[in-house]
């Protein structure tokens, strides 16, 4: 699924609950993560919920850094979100991801409004840390 599709799948519905029902579901989507990665080390710290995040170093053909990820949660909401957060971030370059602005987008789908403080923290929490890894990466990689 792409950031667009949830976007259009987003405007189709106008009512919250529905577009929770439809956040809920594309968690369910979320590629699955071993129990062996929810450690110490994947687990998003400043969440209300329980949330890890598991990076993945990959190269492309021209041995250029892409940075892939599995997320969980304990939250089924918060499983929703990390979803669309991997659908911006997953699989791009460290300078992707550094470029992008996975908040802003969160914020034009109407989430600001209808997050919860703690929720909202959390988010931001996963964006710094998945931005904390592609500094990381190329630092790395220099």
């Amino acid at each position: 699924m792409t950031i667009d599709e949830i976007r259009e799948n987003f405007a189709l519905l106008d009512e919250w609950d529905d577009r929770y029902r439809y956040v809920i579901e594309l968690g369910r989507m979320l590629q699955p993560m071993p129990e062996s990665e929810h450690n110490a080390a994947n687990k998003v710290s400043g969440c209300a919920s329980q949330v890890w995040l598991s990076r993945k170093l990959e190269r492309d053909a021209n041995g250029e850094p892409k940075l892939s990820y599995l997320g969980d949660s304990d939250a089924h909401i918060v499983r929703g979100l990390i979803a669309i957060l991997l659908t911006l971030v997953s699989g791009r370059s460290p300078q992707d991801i550094l470029a992008a602005e996975p908040l802003a987008v969160f914020d034009e789908l109407g989430f600001r409004e209808h997050l919860t403080p703690q929720r909202s923290n959390g988010l931001r929490s996963m964006v710094e840390r998945i931005r904390h890894d592609a500094r990381d990466t190329l630092a790395a990689s220099t």
